[in-house]
Protein backbone atom coordinates (compact mmCIF):
# COMPACT_ATOMS: atom_id res chain seq x y z
CA UNK A 1 0.00 0.00 0.00
CA UNK A 2 2.95 1.86 0.72
CA UNK A 3 4.78 1.31 -2.54
CA UNK A 4 1.59 2.51 -4.39
CA UNK A 5 1.01 5.76 -2.71
CA UNK A 6 4.75 6.49 -3.34
CA UNK A 7 4.57 5.97 -6.69
CA UNK A 8 0.88 8.07 -7.24
CA UNK A 9 3.09 10.73 -5.29
CA UNK A 10 5.84 10.28 -8.01
CA UNK A 11 3.52 10.70 -11.18
CA UNK A 12 1.62 13.51 -9.67
CA UNK A 13 4.71 15.39 -9.06
CA UNK A 14 6.00 15.11 -12.12
CA UNK A 15 3.08 16.22 -13.81
CA UNK A 16 2.89 19.07 -11.80
CA UNK A 17 5.97 20.11 -12.61
CA UNK A 18 5.63 19.22 -16.52
CA UNK A 19 2.52 22.10 -16.28
CA UNK A 20 4.80 24.95 -14.29
CA UNK A 21 7.40 24.49 -16.94
CA UNK A 22 4.99 24.37 -19.75
CA UNK A 23 3.73 27.58 -17.95
CA UNK A 24 6.73 29.52 -17.76
CA UNK A 25 8.16 28.79 -21.02
CA UNK A 26 9.47 31.98 -23.17
CA UNK A 27 7.38 32.24 -26.19
CA UNK A 28 10.32 34.13 -27.74
CA UNK A 29 12.21 31.00 -26.81
CA UNK A 30 9.73 28.59 -28.81
CA UNK A 31 10.08 30.50 -31.89
CA UNK A 32 13.78 30.18 -31.64
CA UNK A 33 14.10 27.07 -31.30
CA UNK A 34 11.57 26.01 -34.78
CA UNK A 35 13.09 24.14 -37.26
CA UNK A 36 14.94 25.80 -40.71
CA UNK A 37 12.57 23.86 -42.91
CA UNK A 38 9.41 25.78 -40.82
CA UNK A 39 7.64 28.65 -42.54
CA UNK A 40 4.52 30.01 -40.69
CA UNK A 41 2.67 30.75 -44.60
CA UNK A 42 3.46 27.62 -45.69
CA UNK A 43 2.82 23.91 -44.69
CA UNK A 44 5.44 22.07 -42.21
CA UNK A 45 8.54 21.02 -44.74
CA UNK A 46 11.15 18.59 -43.93
CA UNK A 47 13.95 19.56 -42.32
CA UNK A 48 17.17 19.63 -44.79
CA UNK A 49 19.48 17.05 -45.17
CA UNK A 50 23.03 17.29 -47.04
CA UNK A 51 22.89 16.25 -50.63
CA UNK A 52 18.99 15.43 -50.39
CA UNK A 53 16.64 17.56 -51.75
CA UNK A 54 12.83 17.07 -52.46
CA UNK A 55 11.48 16.00 -56.15
CA UNK A 56 9.59 19.32 -56.83
CA UNK A 57 12.85 21.26 -55.77
CA UNK A 58 15.32 19.39 -57.90
CA UNK A 59 12.88 19.61 -61.07
CA UNK A 60 12.95 23.53 -60.36
CA UNK A 61 16.61 23.51 -60.14
CA UNK A 62 17.21 21.36 -63.68
CA UNK A 63 14.49 23.91 -65.24
CA UNK A 64 16.29 26.61 -64.35
CA UNK A 65 19.37 25.42 -64.44
CA UNK A 66 18.45 24.35 -68.30
CA UNK A 67 17.37 27.73 -69.27
CA UNK A 68 20.26 29.51 -67.73
CA UNK A 69 18.19 31.18 -64.83
CA UNK A 70 19.19 31.38 -61.54
CA UNK A 71 16.96 28.92 -59.19
CA UNK A 72 13.76 30.34 -57.81
CA UNK A 73 13.92 30.31 -54.39
CA UNK A 74 10.98 29.71 -52.29
CA UNK A 75 9.62 32.84 -50.36
CA UNK A 76 10.93 34.31 -47.87
CA UNK A 77 7.79 35.56 -45.46
CA UNK A 78 7.74 35.34 -42.03
CA UNK A 79 4.44 36.95 -41.60
CA UNK A 80 2.84 34.14 -39.34
CA UNK A 81 -0.39 32.49 -40.82
CA UNK A 82 -3.98 32.52 -39.27
CA UNK A 83 -3.09 29.75 -37.56
CA UNK A 84 -0.51 31.12 -35.50
CA UNK A 85 -1.81 31.92 -31.79
CA UNK A 86 -2.62 35.83 -31.62
CA UNK A 87 0.03 36.02 -29.12
CA UNK A 88 2.39 35.25 -31.63
CA UNK A 89 1.33 38.05 -33.68
CA UNK A 90 2.68 40.41 -31.47
CA UNK A 91 5.99 39.84 -30.13
CA UNK A 92 8.07 42.62 -29.63
CA UNK A 93 11.29 43.25 -31.29
CA UNK A 94 13.53 41.20 -29.54
CA UNK A 95 11.28 37.95 -31.03
CA UNK A 96 11.26 40.34 -34.41
CA UNK A 97 15.55 40.68 -34.09
CA UNK A 98 15.13 36.59 -33.65
CA UNK A 99 12.91 36.13 -36.71
CA UNK A 100 14.91 38.36 -39.38
CA UNK A 101 18.08 36.20 -38.25
CA UNK A 102 16.52 33.30 -38.86
CA UNK A 103 15.41 34.24 -42.06
CA UNK A 104 18.88 34.80 -42.98
CA UNK A 105 19.81 32.01 -41.58
CA UNK A 106 17.32 30.28 -44.18
CA UNK A 107 18.34 32.29 -47.02
CA UNK A 108 22.23 30.90 -46.71
CA UNK A 109 20.79 27.39 -45.92
CA UNK A 110 18.94 27.96 -49.44
CA UNK A 111 21.85 29.37 -50.90
CA UNK A 112 24.36 26.23 -49.38
CA UNK A 113 21.80 23.72 -50.64
CA UNK A 114 21.55 25.32 -54.28
CA UNK A 115 25.22 25.24 -54.34
CA UNK A 116 25.08 21.91 -52.89
CA UNK A 117 22.81 20.67 -55.52
CA UNK A 118 24.70 22.01 -58.35
CA UNK A 119 28.01 20.46 -57.06
CA UNK A 120 26.08 17.38 -56.83
CA UNK A 121 24.78 17.97 -60.45
CA UNK A 122 28.18 18.88 -61.91
CA UNK A 123 29.49 14.93 -60.42
CA UNK A 124 26.74 13.38 -61.48
CA UNK A 125 26.86 14.76 -65.11
CA UNK A 126 30.75 13.73 -64.85
CA UNK A 127 30.44 10.05 -63.53
CA UNK A 128 27.16 8.93 -64.79
CA UNK A 129 26.83 6.93 -67.93
CA UNK A 130 26.04 9.35 -70.77
CA UNK A 131 23.67 7.56 -73.16
CA UNK A 132 24.89 7.31 -76.44
CA UNK A 133 22.73 5.92 -79.50
CA UNK A 134 24.86 4.62 -81.71
CA UNK A 135 24.13 2.52 -85.46
CA UNK A 136 26.33 0.56 -87.29
CA UNK A 137 29.65 2.06 -87.94
CA UNK A 138 30.18 4.28 -90.76
CA UNK A 139 33.70 2.92 -91.51
CA UNK A 140 34.38 -0.77 -92.23
CA UNK A 141 37.62 -2.30 -92.77
CA UNK A 142 39.95 -0.23 -94.60
CA UNK A 143 39.81 -1.41 -98.51
CA UNK A 144 43.36 -2.60 -99.78
CA UNK A 145 45.00 -0.59 -102.35
CA UNK A 146 44.91 -1.03 -105.84
CA UNK A 147 48.67 -2.33 -105.68
CA UNK A 148 47.50 -4.94 -103.07
CA UNK A 149 44.73 -6.64 -104.76
CA UNK A 150 47.53 -8.69 -106.55
CA UNK A 151 49.15 -9.90 -103.56
CA UNK A 152 47.69 -13.31 -102.27
CA UNK A 153 48.54 -12.71 -99.06
CA UNK A 154 46.98 -9.69 -98.18
CA UNK A 155 43.39 -10.71 -100.03
CA UNK A 156 43.54 -13.79 -97.96
CA UNK A 157 43.93 -11.94 -94.15
CA UNK A 158 41.31 -9.37 -96.22
CA UNK A 159 38.98 -12.57 -96.77
CA UNK A 160 39.49 -13.71 -93.24
CA UNK A 161 38.74 -10.50 -91.81
CA UNK A 162 35.40 -10.50 -93.40
CA UNK A 163 34.88 -14.14 -91.97
CA UNK A 164 35.47 -13.32 -88.82
CA UNK A 165 33.61 -10.10 -88.86
CA UNK A 166 30.57 -12.46 -90.51
CA UNK A 167 30.51 -14.84 -87.76
CA UNK A 168 30.46 -12.30 -84.78
CA UNK A 169 27.48 -10.65 -86.36
CA UNK A 170 25.77 -13.63 -86.74
CA UNK A 171 26.87 -14.64 -82.97
CA UNK A 172 25.49 -11.79 -82.10
CA UNK A 173 22.22 -11.62 -83.87
CA UNK A 174 21.35 -14.97 -82.71
CA UNK A 175 22.12 -14.67 -78.78
CA UNK A 176 21.78 -11.03 -78.25
CA UNK A 177 18.66 -8.66 -78.01
CA UNK A 178 20.61 -5.39 -79.38
CA UNK A 179 17.72 -3.70 -80.63
CA UNK A 180 17.97 -0.23 -78.99
CA UNK A 181 21.92 -0.55 -79.93
CA UNK A 182 22.73 1.91 -76.47
CA UNK A 183 26.15 2.66 -75.41
CA UNK A 184 27.32 4.11 -72.34
CA UNK A 185 30.76 4.71 -71.34
CA UNK A 186 31.22 1.81 -69.21
CA UNK A 187 31.13 -0.10 -72.44
CA UNK A 188 34.01 1.96 -74.31
CA UNK A 189 36.26 1.97 -70.89
CA UNK A 190 38.91 -0.54 -72.04
CA UNK A 191 38.95 1.31 -76.24
CA UNK A 192 42.29 3.35 -76.35
CA UNK A 193 42.42 6.41 -78.95
CA UNK A 194 44.91 6.96 -81.27
CA UNK A 195 44.17 10.27 -83.18
CA UNK A 196 47.00 10.14 -85.37
CA UNK A 197 46.00 7.46 -87.13
CA UNK A 198 42.22 7.59 -85.77
CA UNK A 199 42.63 3.86 -84.26
CA UNK A 200 40.69 2.61 -81.40
CA UNK A 201 41.53 -0.04 -79.73
CA UNK A 202 39.96 -2.31 -77.18
CA UNK A 203 42.59 -4.13 -74.79
CA UNK A 204 42.21 -7.52 -73.80
CA UNK A 205 44.65 -9.33 -71.23
CA UNK A 206 46.47 -11.59 -72.31
CA UNK A 207 46.39 -11.48 -75.74
CA UNK A 208 49.15 -8.96 -76.18
CA UNK A 209 47.49 -5.91 -75.12
CA UNK A 210 51.27 -4.93 -73.73
CA UNK A 211 52.38 -4.50 -77.13
CA UNK A 212 49.67 -3.13 -78.49
CA UNK A 213 50.02 -0.01 -76.22
CA UNK A 214 53.89 0.12 -77.63
CA UNK A 215 52.60 0.48 -81.14
CA UNK A 216 49.90 2.79 -80.11
CA UNK A 217 52.91 4.93 -78.34
CA UNK A 218 54.68 5.33 -81.07
CA UNK A 219 52.43 5.82 -83.96
CA UNK A 220 51.15 8.78 -81.73
CA UNK A 221 55.14 10.23 -81.62
CA UNK A 222 55.28 9.39 -77.63
CA UNK A 223 58.25 6.90 -78.66
CA UNK A 224 60.26 6.09 -81.52
CA UNK A 225 60.48 2.51 -80.53
CA UNK A 226 58.67 -0.27 -79.46
CA UNK A 227 61.57 -1.43 -77.30
CA UNK A 228 62.02 1.86 -75.77
CA UNK A 229 59.11 1.82 -73.77
CA UNK A 230 59.27 0.24 -70.22
CA UNK A 231 56.33 -2.36 -69.04
CA UNK A 232 55.79 0.39 -65.88
CA UNK A 233 55.35 3.00 -68.71
CA UNK A 234 53.32 1.33 -71.18
CA UNK A 235 50.54 0.50 -68.11
CA UNK A 236 51.06 3.56 -65.30
CA UNK A 237 52.15 5.86 -67.19
CA UNK A 238 48.58 7.25 -68.50
CA UNK A 239 49.99 8.24 -71.69
CA UNK A 240 47.53 7.13 -74.08
CA UNK A 241 43.97 8.43 -73.84
CA UNK A 242 40.77 6.23 -73.59
CA UNK A 243 37.61 6.50 -74.68
CA UNK A 244 35.48 7.31 -71.93
CA UNK A 245 37.61 10.42 -70.94
CA UNK A 246 35.70 12.19 -73.90
CA UNK A 247 32.42 13.41 -74.09
CA UNK A 248 29.18 12.18 -75.74
CA UNK A 249 30.30 14.23 -78.96
CA UNK A 250 33.95 12.64 -78.80
CA UNK A 251 32.75 9.18 -78.13
CA UNK A 252 30.20 9.38 -80.49
CA UNK A 253 32.47 11.07 -83.51
CA UNK A 254 35.33 8.52 -82.90
CA UNK A 255 33.10 5.19 -82.98
CA UNK A 256 32.11 6.35 -86.26
CA UNK A 257 34.91 7.28 -88.15
CA UNK A 258 38.09 5.93 -86.41
CA UNK A 259 39.39 2.15 -87.04
CA UNK A 260 38.29 -0.13 -84.79
CA UNK A 261 40.41 -3.19 -83.56
CA UNK A 262 40.89 -5.80 -81.21
CA UNK A 263 43.34 -8.94 -80.70
CA UNK A 264 41.54 -11.98 -79.01
CA UNK A 265 42.89 -15.08 -77.50
CA UNK A 266 41.95 -18.86 -77.18
CA UNK A 267 39.85 -18.84 -73.57
CA UNK A 268 41.15 -21.38 -72.06
CA UNK A 269 44.74 -20.84 -73.08
CA UNK A 270 44.21 -16.67 -71.93
CA UNK A 271 43.16 -18.02 -68.63
CA UNK A 272 45.99 -19.95 -67.53
CA UNK A 273 48.53 -17.24 -69.14
CA UNK A 274 46.84 -15.13 -66.22
CA UNK A 275 46.98 -17.45 -63.38
CA UNK A 276 50.30 -18.26 -64.27
CA UNK A 277 51.10 -14.02 -64.40
CA UNK A 278 49.29 -13.34 -61.30
CA UNK A 279 49.41 -16.21 -58.69
CA UNK A 280 52.48 -18.28 -59.55
CA UNK A 281 54.82 -15.20 -59.61
CA UNK A 282 55.05 -12.64 -56.37
CA UNK A 283 52.93 -10.11 -56.76
CA UNK A 284 51.49 -7.76 -54.21
CA UNK A 285 47.96 -6.83 -55.24
CA UNK A 286 46.71 -10.37 -56.65
CA UNK A 287 47.97 -12.37 -53.85
CA UNK A 288 46.74 -10.59 -50.77
CA UNK A 289 43.35 -9.27 -52.67
CA UNK A 290 42.62 -12.75 -54.42
CA UNK A 291 44.67 -14.81 -53.29
CA UNK A 292 43.64 -14.67 -49.31
CA UNK A 293 40.04 -14.41 -50.26
CA UNK A 294 40.33 -17.80 -52.66
CA UNK A 295 42.25 -19.82 -49.95
CA UNK A 296 40.22 -19.06 -47.14
CA UNK A 297 36.65 -19.67 -48.82
CA UNK A 298 38.21 -22.85 -51.00
CA UNK A 299 41.22 -24.77 -49.44
CA UNK A 300 40.42 -27.14 -46.29
CA UNK A 301 42.58 -26.74 -43.41
CA UNK A 302 44.78 -23.63 -44.80
CA UNK A 303 47.81 -22.53 -42.58
CA UNK A 304 48.54 -19.40 -41.28
CA UNK A 305 50.88 -18.31 -43.60
CA UNK A 306 48.98 -19.28 -46.69
CA UNK A 307 45.80 -17.45 -45.05
CA UNK A 308 48.25 -14.33 -44.10
CA UNK A 309 49.80 -13.75 -47.70
CA UNK A 310 47.29 -15.39 -50.34
CA UNK A 311 50.59 -17.03 -51.63
CA UNK A 312 50.19 -20.20 -53.12
CA UNK A 313 47.00 -20.43 -54.92
CA UNK A 314 46.32 -24.28 -56.93
CA UNK A 315 44.98 -24.02 -60.16
CA UNK A 316 41.74 -26.20 -58.89
CA UNK A 317 41.22 -23.01 -56.46
CA UNK A 318 40.74 -20.63 -58.68
CA UNK A 319 38.68 -22.56 -61.17
CA UNK A 320 36.26 -22.93 -58.19
CA UNK A 321 36.41 -18.97 -57.34
CA UNK A 322 35.79 -18.28 -61.13
CA UNK A 323 32.90 -20.73 -61.26
CA UNK A 324 30.87 -19.31 -57.96
CA UNK A 325 27.94 -17.57 -58.34
CA UNK A 326 29.16 -16.01 -54.74
CA UNK A 327 32.88 -15.26 -55.41
CA UNK A 328 34.33 -13.97 -52.39
CA UNK A 329 36.12 -10.93 -54.11
CA UNK A 330 34.98 -9.75 -57.80
CA UNK A 331 35.75 -10.38 -61.09
CA UNK A 332 38.97 -9.36 -62.93
CA UNK A 333 40.18 -8.28 -66.25
CA UNK A 334 42.39 -10.63 -66.54
CA UNK A 335 39.92 -13.49 -66.76
CA UNK A 336 36.95 -11.66 -67.44
CA UNK A 337 35.26 -12.46 -70.87
CA UNK A 338 35.89 -10.82 -73.97
CA UNK A 339 31.88 -10.05 -74.90
CA UNK A 340 32.26 -7.82 -71.55
CA UNK A 341 35.24 -5.78 -71.97
CA UNK A 342 35.05 -5.08 -75.55
CA UNK A 343 31.29 -5.26 -76.16
CA UNK A 344 31.77 -6.61 -79.87
CA UNK A 345 27.52 -6.99 -79.57
CA UNK A 346 27.14 -3.11 -79.69
CA UNK A 347 30.65 -2.13 -81.16
CA UNK A 348 31.23 -2.71 -84.97
CA UNK A 349 34.71 -3.39 -85.04
CA UNK A 350 36.31 -3.06 -88.33
CA UNK A 351 39.36 -5.86 -87.36
CA UNK A 352 39.50 -8.18 -85.24
CA UNK A 353 43.04 -10.40 -84.64
CA UNK A 354 43.81 -13.45 -83.13
CA UNK A 355 46.98 -14.01 -80.77
CA UNK A 356 47.45 -17.31 -82.59
CA UNK A 357 48.40 -15.27 -85.61
CA UNK A 358 49.35 -12.45 -83.69
CA UNK A 359 52.54 -11.02 -85.67
CA UNK A 360 50.59 -11.94 -89.16
CA UNK A 361 47.30 -10.26 -88.23
CA UNK A 362 49.12 -7.06 -86.31
CA UNK A 363 51.11 -6.54 -89.10
CA UNK A 364 48.58 -6.62 -91.78
CA UNK A 365 46.54 -4.20 -89.44
CA UNK A 366 49.38 -1.69 -89.55
CA UNK A 367 50.05 -1.92 -93.45
CA UNK A 368 46.15 -0.92 -93.53
CA UNK A 369 46.06 2.00 -91.72
CA UNK A 370 49.05 3.17 -93.48
CA UNK A 371 51.63 2.86 -90.77
CA UNK A 372 55.25 3.41 -91.08
CA UNK A 373 56.89 0.96 -93.07
CA UNK A 374 59.92 0.34 -89.68
CA UNK A 375 57.29 -0.04 -87.72
CA UNK A 376 55.83 -3.75 -86.87
CA UNK A 377 54.60 -5.67 -84.09
CA UNK A 378 56.80 -6.59 -80.96
CA UNK A 379 58.07 -10.37 -80.76
CA UNK A 380 59.19 -9.88 -77.07
CA UNK A 381 57.68 -11.68 -74.26
CA UNK A 382 56.92 -8.58 -71.97
CA UNK A 383 56.75 -10.38 -68.32
CA UNK A 384 58.78 -13.36 -67.22
CA UNK A 385 60.82 -13.66 -70.40
CA UNK A 386 62.86 -16.53 -69.38
CA UNK A 387 59.77 -18.42 -69.05
CA UNK A 388 57.80 -20.56 -71.43
CA UNK A 389 54.77 -18.70 -73.23
CA UNK A 390 51.34 -20.30 -72.64
CA UNK A 391 50.63 -23.03 -75.44
CA UNK A 392 48.05 -25.11 -75.61
CA UNK A 393 50.23 -28.41 -74.80
CA UNK A 394 50.70 -26.18 -70.64
CA UNK A 395 46.89 -24.91 -70.83
CA UNK A 396 46.05 -28.71 -71.15
CA UNK A 397 48.25 -29.55 -68.23
CA UNK A 398 46.17 -26.99 -65.83
CA UNK A 399 43.02 -28.78 -67.22
CA UNK A 400 43.84 -31.95 -66.34
CA UNK A 401 43.94 -30.92 -62.56
CA UNK A 402 40.24 -30.44 -63.04
CA UNK A 403 37.26 -32.96 -62.68
CA UNK A 404 35.19 -33.51 -65.92
CA UNK A 405 32.58 -31.35 -64.49
CA UNK A 406 34.31 -28.62 -63.75
CA UNK A 407 35.99 -28.49 -67.38
CA UNK A 408 32.64 -28.18 -68.72
CA UNK A 409 31.11 -25.90 -66.14
CA UNK A 410 34.21 -23.70 -67.17
CA UNK A 411 33.82 -24.31 -70.92
CA UNK A 412 30.44 -22.46 -70.11
CA UNK A 413 31.14 -20.08 -68.57
CA UNK A 414 33.46 -18.61 -71.78
CA UNK A 415 30.89 -19.80 -73.99
CA UNK A 416 30.36 -17.12 -75.78
CA UNK A 417 33.74 -16.06 -76.56
CA UNK A 418 34.12 -19.63 -78.19
CA UNK A 419 31.13 -18.97 -80.15
CA UNK A 420 31.52 -15.43 -81.27
CA UNK A 421 34.81 -16.01 -82.43
CA UNK A 422 35.03 -19.62 -83.71
CA UNK A 423 37.30 -21.51 -81.44
CA UNK A 424 36.93 -25.02 -81.41
CA UNK A 425 36.38 -27.03 -78.25
CA UNK A 426 39.67 -27.56 -76.14
CA UNK A 427 38.40 -30.91 -75.39
CA UNK A 428 36.71 -33.88 -76.61
CA UNK A 429 34.63 -34.48 -73.74
CA UNK A 430 32.64 -31.13 -74.02
CA UNK A 431 29.46 -30.83 -75.44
Amino acid sequence: MKLTCMFSFILLFGAVGLVVFIHLQDPEEIVHQQTPGIKYNMGFQQPKKDCVSSNNQERRLRKNTADGAAPVKQSDSLEPSESVPTKLQSTDRRQSSIMFAMKDQQKGEETDAIRLHKRRRRFIIKKSPILISMNSSVLNLPTLKSEDRNNNKWKSLYQIQGERKRIMRETCSKYKSNNRRIITPYHVSRIFVEDKYRVLYCEVPKAGCSNWKRVLMVLNGLASSTKDIQHNTVHYGNYLKRLDGFDHKGIYHRLNTYTKMLFIREPFEKLVSAFRDKFEHPNNYYHPVFGKAIISRYRVNATKEALRTGSGVKFKEFIQYLLDVHRPVGMDIHWDHVNRLCSPCLIDYDFVGKFESMEEDANFFLHLIGAPRNLTFPKFKDRHSNEERTTTKITQQYFAQLSPAQRQQSYDFYYMDYLMFNYSKPFEDLY
